[in-house]
């Protein structure tokens, strides 16, 4: 099965792949690897999913946030492969960071969310290093940040 066919069989409308807002691109290419810029929490309806967790929100609203930025992700890198995801070979590393307060200790849970949606998009290919890390603040108030790196064919 293809990713494509994956991503039908799974259900998944992928969001539209929205340009940059400030000084940086969305993703670049060096030698075989996809570097995908942050990729901040926005629901189905163009809204940003803000809140801090341990406060606002709770580890099950984070992994719905995170799987969001996944779903971001998945979309610039299908832009930055000139809409041809099967010049991925792999998922290598998620870097997530969660809006949270100083006692929230859940943040692999959190990012999990995003884990997920790779695992589950891009099947073995899709299995990564990741780290989860707590941040005080993030832009715009999100609750959540993902960047990612691919190697492409």
């Amino acid at each position: 099965m293809t990713i494509e066919e994956n991503i039908k069989k799974l259900n998944i409308n992928l969001p539209n792949a929205p340009d940059p807002v400030g000084s940086y691109v969305a993703t670049k290419i060096v030698g075989k690897l996809l570097y995908v810029s942050g990729q901040i929490s926005i629901n189905e309806n163009g809204e940003f999913i803000k809140g801090k967790l341990g406060k606002e929100l709770n580890v099950e609203e984070g992994y719905e946030a995170a799987k969001r930025c996944a779903l971001n992700i998945i979309s610039q890198t299908k832009k930055a492969c000139n809409n041809d995801l099967s010049k991925i070979k792999s998922c290598i590393k998620l870097t997530g960071y969660v809006n949270s307060t100083d006692d929230f200790i859940e943040q692999p849970k959190v990012i999990n969310g995003a884990s997920d949606i790779i695992s589950s998009v891009f099947g073995n290919i899709g299995k990564h290093t990741r780290a989860a890390v707590s941040a005080n603040s993030l832009p715009l108030g999100v609750a959540v940040e993902v960047d990612a790196i691919f190697e492409i064919n």
